[in-house]
């Protein structure tokens, strides 16, 4: 079945535009942990709610306890390594009802490398699940709260919840957790100093605290704590509260509503010293506004802040308050201070050219038209995260990679692995350098399944792709599933 003359599937993300990440789910609260060459991107998994008769409704928090999570070694194609099953009864955390804004972290414990993934269980406490992977599957090591009411110094944090963690060279880590306005209406002093933010350091199992916490004062907290150590100096941001507009001293600070700012400190126990602003409410740049969330890190030494916005409420006809996640670059100076950072949709320039040679998921994209993801396998349909393959394919679907390297000799073979149905009938139609009016490089055909259920094809090129392209994989018929790709030569 040729693909030539398919309307593609319309796209959320045009031409150019790396932000969001992905929009084939939602993500929010996104955290980055860097690991042994990629950047793994740890989103809470906002679900879309709906009225009894099907109409949208807006986002109350209180279905969400899956994490997404995203990976890419190119800041630019995203491979989806699904939603893990953090809390509820089909979660690992069955104690807690909600995973709200994730912290990730890694360290080598008892001689093996350990992923780890704290979570706020709604606005009462702190959770954290332990893998071997950062994609899973993770497990509760505890089988409680890490942190809770009853946790020394925690009874009266407004809002126990978005953790952060920091691990530091000496094998050290620390997390901060807290939140909110005290007081109901809260006095101006409550608004400038809420003293909601705490922090301890954690055990060397990373899943039990070596101290206890202690409160921290970052001026009109709201939520969203973010730990980074640059140099010798620790930096503490959080995103401000939404009554610093009109304080008397919201001139002291250069500060608004529903900013991130930062704090620095010679120690991180504190005590820290306030700096300024470095990103303005989403509202600024992308026109709906909501909570600010973030994540500074760094990756092939340079610095980005990942947040997210709510820009897909609109074309998808949401009900409001659904967020997804974007990065941008963000400047620090020889001094150690941070510039203001710009919320954009155009996001980051791609770092390296894309390996077409590899066996490559087909859940990895830098944007799409009309296609899910789901499990590929048992692990993942029973964890939530793993491995995922390109799903819901239907007539003028596609997916598409940015700036893959074929080289100067370039690809002579193209060949795919899919899940199928006994009907199972189809096309892949590869597609070089534009959607609409690109080149047809090669087509690989899906059919004649013999009764199995999964299905390797492959074919031969034409004419040899050389150079580097954007590659469109657009799709037509239905009954199959796309698991991985690859090029030879």
């Amino acid at each position: 079945m040729s693909t030539t003359k398919l309307t593609p599937a319309a796209t959320l993300k045009k031409p150019g535009e790396h932000n969001p990440l992905m929009t084939q789910r939602f993500g929010a609260d996104p955290y980055a942990l860097v690991y042994n060459g990629r950047i793994y991107i740890y989103m809470t998994a906002d679900v879309i709610e709906t009225n009894p008769d099907g109409s949208p409704k807006p986002n109350s928090y209180q279905k969400i306890n899956k994490i997404n999570v995203l990976s890419s070694d190119d800041m630019v194609n995203w491979t989806d390594h699904g939603s893990i099953f953090a809390a509820g009864d089909e979660g690992a955390a069955k104690w807690g009802g909600n995973s709200w804004a994730p912290a990730a972290a890694c360290k080598e414990v008892d001689g093996k490398m350990k992923f780890f993934l704290y979570f706020a269980n709604s606005g009462n406490g702190i959770g954290v699940l332990s893998a071997d992977s950062p994609v899973g599957p993770f497990t509760d090591p505890i089988g409680k709260a890490l942190i809770n009411r009853d946790t020394p110094n925690c009874a009266n944090v407004t809002w126990l919840f978005d953790p952060a963690v920091w691990v530091d060279k000496d094998g050290s880590a620390y997390i901060y957790v807290g939140g909110g306005v005290p007081g109901w209406p809260p006095t101006p002093e409550q608004i400038e100093h809420p003293h909601t933010a705490r922090m301890a350091k954690l055990g060397d199992d990373m899943i039990s605290l070596a101290t206890d916490p202690i409160a921290i004062d970052p001026p009109f907290l709201f939520e969203d704590s973010g730990i980074n150590r640059i140099g010798d100096t620790y930096y503490y941001s959080y995103c401000s509260n939404f009554n610093v507009d009109g304080h008397p001293s919201a001139s002291k600070y250069n500060l608004e509503n529903g900013q991130i700012c930062y704090m620095t400190s010679d120690s991180p126990f504190g005590p820290f010293t306030y700096q300024k602003a470095i990103l303005k409410n989403p509202g600024f740049y992308f026109g709906p506004g909501g909570n600010n969330h973030h994540c500074i890190f760094e990756f092939n030494g340079k610095y980005y802040i990942t947040y997210h916005s709510q820009i897909l409420d609109a074309p998808l006809k949401t009900g409001g308050g659904y967020r997804c996640t974007h990065i941008d670059e963000l400047t620090v100076n020889p001094d150690g201070s941070i510039e203001m950072a710009t919320g954009t949709r155009t996001g980051v320039k791609q770092l390296k050219y894309f390996n077409p040679y590899e066996t490559v998921s087909a859940a990895t994209m830098s944007t799409m038209g009309g296609i899910d993801t789901v499990p590929a396998d048992e692990i993942t349909k029973q964890y939530g995260s793993g491995t995922m393959k390109v799903s819901g394919i239907d007539d003028g679907d596609w997916i598409m990679v940015s700036g893959v390297d074929f080289g100067a000799d370039g690809a002579a073979l193209f060949g795919g692995t899919f899940s199928v149905n006994a009907d199972a009938k189809g096309a892949v139609t590869v597609r070089l350098d534009s959607l609409t009016d690109g080149t047809d490089a090669a087509t690989l055909p899906i059919g004649d399944t013999a009764g199995a259920s999964r299905l390797r094809v492959g074919t031969s090129i034409p004419e040899k792709i050389t150079g580097v392209h954007d590659v469109y994989f657009l799709f037509s018929g239905s009954g199959y599933e796309w698991i991985s790709w690859e090029f030879g030569k």
